[in-house]
């Protein structure tokens, strides 16, 4: 059975069509479906009971609760969704406190094709890509629902390899038929899949953030095999020829590794990537992924010197706040391998 929920207005539009509907009726099916919340077709009251009948043929509303939730010391939720009849597949989502935000890590696949050397996402390989569905499913239901105030596809996947997907869920989140959300407090983070890039930046308003990690061509090509495809060197060129005056913001994203990444020559490689770009380098700690791992973690003292080497060079640079590691939430952690034990 299809599942309608996660349908664009143009997909409802189609399916009225192909059901002799008037044309209207989708627009009071996206809001049933996404204003009202209802949980199945009948509950669509203002359509007539023939036309509840021939979308109940074809359609449903398949929507799923977590299978559990993981708290944090610091207050980071982890919710765990299972995905998938025959393989099963499990997806983890995060919601991250902070003051006034609440802020939706989400998920747009279950593992990752991209195999990054530090992430254990990647070290799980490649399950399946959620459809637009499974991902808003994960939004709408969590326990902060309405109390979400920003959304980051960070979580499992490349949200770039998935596309067509992601992007139906960004047009159900910021369209007025949808959930109305602006734009502009969506983040969709990638490793620099070009030919989507651009569509991206051409087809919505949301904010933009890429995985940068070296600035040094052999060294990130070490740890980011999409390097071999998309050099960070081509993905900057590109982003240096749109117009970043506007309130879009552009963040590149770089894991400080304990000696490795961190020293002056890195930062000359940073000032000559990135001067000049209208940025932000947001550094991240480290997170082991395992005992094996050649990674260490960097200091305290590591990642401020780190931010100031950059600040004094004229790169705005922060430093994120580290959440949910002892649930295994934070950045790099996410992974189906912690739940082996219910397949």
């Amino acid at each position: 059975m299809n599942n309608l929920f996660g349908k664009t207005l143009e997909d409802i539009i189609i399916i009225c069509d192909n059901l002799s509907l008037p044309k209207y009726t989708a627009k009071q099916i996206t809001n049933w479906l996404y204003n009202k919340q209802i949980k199945e077709i009948k509950e669509m009251t203002n359509l007539s009971l023939k036309t509840r009948e021939k979308l109940t043929k074809e359609y449903q509303i398949d929507i799923s609760q977590p299978l559990t939730t993981f708290i944090s010391k610091d207050g980071t939720k982890k919710y765990l969704f299972q995905y998938g009849e025959k393989e099963k597949v499990f997806v983890e989502a995060v919601v991250i406190f902070d003051r006034d935000r609440v802020t939706l890590c989400i998920s747009s696949q279950a593992g990752c094709k991209l195999n990054c050397s530090f992430c254990a996402t990647g070290k799980q390989g490649f399950k399946k890509n959620l459809l637009s569905g499974e991902i808003l499913n994960i939004y709408r239901s969590i326990d902060e629902h309405k109390a979400i105030t920003n959304i980051v596809y960070m979580g499992m996947g490349e949200p770039l390899d998935n596309w067509k997907e992601v992007k139906k869920s960004i047009q159900v989140l910021t369209s007025e038929w949808g959930y109305a959300i602006s734009p502009r407090r969506i983040t969709v983070s990638t490793c620099g899949i070009l030919p989507k890039m651009e569509n991206l930046l051409n087809t919505t308003q949301c904010n933009i953030a890429i995985s940068l990690h070296s600035a040094i061509y052999e060294q990130r090509k070490q740890i980011m095999p999409v390097e071999n495809s998309f050099p960070i060197s081509e993905v900057v060129k590109f982003l240096r020829n749109y117009d970043w005056s506007g309130q879009r913001n552009l963040t590149f994203e770089y894991i400080v590794f304990d000696n490795f990444n961190n020293t002056p020559q890195h930062v000359d490689a940073l000032v000559k990537l990135l001067k000049g770009l209208k940025c932000k380098i947001n550094l991240i700690r480290y997170h082991s992924i395992s005992k094996h791992s050649k990674f260490r973690t960097a200091s305290e003292y590591t990642m401020i010197a780190f931010r100031d080497n950059l600040i004094k060079k004229g790169l705005f640079t922060t430093i994120r706040a580290s959440k949910g590691e002892d649930i295994l939430a934070a950045c790099g952690l996410l992974s189906e391998k912690n739940y082996n034990y219910l397949t």
